[in-house]
Order: C-alpha cells, then structure tokens, then sequence
C-alpha cells in the first residue's frame, strides 16, 4: 500500500509537467528572439554560359514527305555476291527563303503608293529521314556488317529525298508560297502594293589558276 499511495502523490507532479510542456510548445514561439525565429535565406548560384547565338531568317513555306522503298546494292568482291539492304523509308524536305540575305538595297520605294523588295533565291533549309516511321525491310549477303551497311543504306536514302524534293519542284513551290505568304503581309505592314522580284547579285568572274 505504501507504494500506491507515492503513486497517487507523484500524479499531479506528472500532470503538471506534461502541462508545462503542452504550454511550452504552444507559446513558446512568442518568447524567443525575432532573429531566431526568422525564417532561413536560401541562396540559388545561377552559372548559365553563352554557347552561341543564332540569327533565325528563314522561313518555311513548304514541306515536302515522301516515302519510298530504296535499295541499296554494294559490290564486296567479284568472288561472292553483292550485299543488299532494301528500307521502306519515310522522309521530308522543306523549301524556305532565307531572309538575312535581304539588304538595304533590295527594297526600293517606288512613289507613294509602290514597294518593290528583291528575294533571294528559295533553297531546301533541310531534309531529313524519318526514322521512326522507317525500317529495314531485308538484309542480304551482309557478311556481318549489317550495322555499317544499314547506315550506308540511310544516308544513301537521305541525299534521295533531297533529289525528289528537287524533282518534284519544291524550289518552284517554295517561290510561289512566298508571293502567297509575303505579298499580303508586307502589304499591311508598309500600306502599299507590293513588287516581290528575285535578288540579282553580280557575281565576280572566277581567275584561272595560276600556272
């Protein structure tokens, strides 16, 4: 018994401490320094570095996507037969005009109510093979070199798309859509009919080698 009754006697020590902690925890805030209890500064060090800087004047005014199967044969040696990979290949070119070549001298005023601007020439800004709607239909006599002769194969497939877009006019395609693009545009920034021409650039006569 004598040890229930210390019990009973230590309860309301016990209560009295956890109240003080409670009491603690909850107002303690309103006692300490406003410097302690100013939040933490945070300190982010940005080092971004310049690579390069481009000018981009070229616009797109057409697009051109093939897709074709290509062949590719290459002559290993006369003693065994050639290898050959055939790709069902899906690719693009696009025609644009380059508008840092405009200069100055290319818009002349004409009056008050004419502007005639020279374009360059139209020029495919890129062409380019798609690969993930591209694939090797088969392999033949590769000799264990399937990877060299499949990169072969895809380059060979590049410089096609260039020669198709090239044949099927998209130079002459890019030309009409810049009349169709630029014309109107230029038209409501400058408030007058506009004249677009091609550039004439005089080219220096090229000096035979020297002997």
């Amino acid at each position: 018994m004598p040890l229930f009754r210390f019990i009973l006697k230590l309860i309301p020590w016990i209560l009295l401490l956890l109240l003080g902690v409670f009491l603690w925890r909850t107002f303690g805030g309103f006692f300490t320094k406003e410097e302690e209890r100013k939040e933490p500064e945070v300190v982010v060090n940005f080092n971004t570095v310049l690579t390069s800087v481009e000018d981009l004047g070229k616009m797109e005014l057409v697009r051109y996507n093939f897709k074709d199967v290509v062949e590719y044969e290459k002559s290993v040696s006369r003693w065994v037969p050639n290898s050959k990979v055939v790709l069902i290949v899906a690719g693009e070119a696009v025609g644009c005009v380059d508008f840092t070549k405009i200069t100055q001298a290319d818009i002349q005023f004409q009056g008050d109510s004419l502007v005639q601007v020279a374009l360059p020439e139209p020029e495919i800004c890129y062409y380019k093979i798609d690969h993930s709607k591209s694939k090797v239909f088969s392999k033949e006599n590769t000799y264990f070199q399937d990877a060299d002769l499949v990169q072969e194969s895809y380059k060979y497939a590049e410089q096609n798309v260039k020669k198709a877009a090239l044949n099927s006019g998209i130079l002459r395609q890019t030309k009409v859509n810049a009349e169709k693009v630029l014309k109107p545009i230029l038209e409501e920034v400058t408030g007058r009919q506009v004249v677009l021409v091609p550039q004439r650039r005089i080219k220096n006569p090229e000096l035979p080698p020297k002997r």
